[in-house]
């Protein structure tokens, strides 16, 4: 399909409807985007066959900080995405256009090496081309103009959402699609962890990838149990509101750390790895020798991830029943016990630095005088982001209540969307 042929593609009923499910009540302005990706694509390589990809950024609702011990969680994509226009050539290289990033990047088909620094755009798409190639699939020369509006540094997952937009795209023009979205995952795992030298899990890879909710299990941290949660939160009439707190200004590796760090000091206290091959139970029988051996912080945390799992799962059981306002009552509880339990909410060598304990106080009193809702740290904590629930009348007068606080452009609506990564193009005919 030539440009003019997405351009009128993009006007169809069938288009405008499919962007009600994607983007909800900003659907044409994000066909705008799409036409600006058109229009960069043909201005930068001219006209040609081409095709549409989206790739949505995602969130975490529930299961705060419990992966790195294989633990469960509760993630969804969510309505902000990297888009792109993209076509096949027939050069041994990719050339990738990031209107968002101002980057022109090149990779040569033959010379996919990491760079010395591991880090970047750069290393990360050729660890994309290096995972299919590992996978056996196929692989080729491109050309894409790429816009993204996933907010970087807000717990969205960013670069998992261009990951798997590069997958998209590699699966659509040369595997004639037939790969499926959890093998994306596993690739944009692998391009992080061998191309960036960067331990990630495969949760922000996957919620980008499948879409809509989706509850994972790491028991089995190679290959986790995901499930699609047949819930459309579109009919709850909620918004979900993501609020940037104020970054710190510290060095947060060592707090990050120290979360998994002290929940495996426990679990190794009972001859075991991580905790999830531990029972609660056996902390709270051996109490006050785990406290003796391991020190109290790490015994709060471990709580948190026994009493974390259980929450996803309560919240999974009341989504999976079509109720809301148990699941809703299940995501509060994890924001109370990450503040008290798993103290991820500022870091205790700055204490005059809680811009998380702030937002989450100016929350919790506006949604007391609402009535409704539930809010919670997101991510990794210490410093960020939070996430809020609130039913959709009331999010113009939280974001202005918001901004107004923490400062202008703090609080971004956004909603679960349907739809991880895909080509529109077949999503729409």
């Amino acid at each position: 399909m030539n440009i003019e042929a997405n351009e009128k593609l993009l006007e169809t009923e069938g288009c405008k409807k499919l962007f009600e499910r994607l983007y909800g009540r900003d659907g044409e302005e994000n066909r705008e985007r799409y036409r600006g990706v058109l229009s960069g694509y043909r201005k930068t390589f001219g006209d040609g066959e081409v095709k549409l990809f989206t790739s949505a950024g995602r969130t975490e609702i529930a299961g705060n900080h419990t992966d790195h011990n294989h633990g469960k969680v509760l993630a969804g994509s969510i309505n902000l995405d990297c888009v792109s226009a993209a076509g096949k050539t027939d050069k041994d290289e990719i050339h990738i256009i990031s209107e968002t990033f101002h980057q022109d990047l090149v990779i040569d088909l033959k010379d996919l090496e990491p760079s010395s620094r591991y880090a970047g755009t750069m290393d990360l798409t050729k660890g994309i081309i290096r995972g299919f190639q590992e996978k056996g699939y196929q692989v080729g020369g491109f050309n894409a103009y790429v816009t993204s509006n996933v907010i970087a540094s807000a717990g969205v997952s960013s670069s998992a959402s261009y990951e798997m937009l590069i997958c998209s795209i590699l699966n659509e023009l040369y595997n004639d699609g037939k790969i499926d979205v959890v093998a994306y995952a596993h690739i944009g795992k692998y391009a992080e962890n061998v191309y960036w030298k960067k331990a990630s899990g495969l949760m922000d890879q996957m919620a980008c990838a499948v879409g809509g909710l989706i509850s994972l299990d790491f028991k089995n941290p190679k290959e986790p149990e995901v499930d699609r949660i047949d819930f459309d939160f579109a009919k709850t009439g909620y918004d979900m509101i993501m609020v940037q707190t104020g970054k710190g200004h510290a060095d947060l590796s060592e707090e990050y750390s120290s979360i998994p760090n002290e929940m495996k000091k426990v679990a190794a206290f009972f001859g075991k790895e991580t905790l999830s091959e531990c029972r609660e139970e056996e902390l709270i029988e051996k109490l006050p020798e785990v406290r003796k051996a391991c020190g109290d912080r790490p015994v709060m945390r471990a709580f948190h991830f026994f009493e974390e799992n259980k929450r996803v799962e309560e919240a999974v059981a009341a989504l999976n029943k079509n109720d809301f306002e148990k699941a809703l009552s299940c995501i509060e509880a994890s924001g109370n016990s990450s503040w008290k339990y798993l103290q991820n909410t500022y870091v205790t060598g700055a204490v005059e630095e809680q811009g998380i304990p702030v937002a989450l106080a100016l929350t919790e009193i506006f949604l007391k005088k609402l009535g409704k809702g539930a809010c919670r740290v997101n991510g990794g904590g210490f410093a960020g982001v939070i996430q809020t629930f609130l039913p959709g009348e009331a999010s113009a007068d939280y974001v202005a209540y918001m901004d107004k606080a923490l400062g202008e452009g703090s609080a971004h609506i956004m909603k679960i969307r349907p739809v991880g990564a895909a080509c529109i193009n077949q999503l729409a005919e």
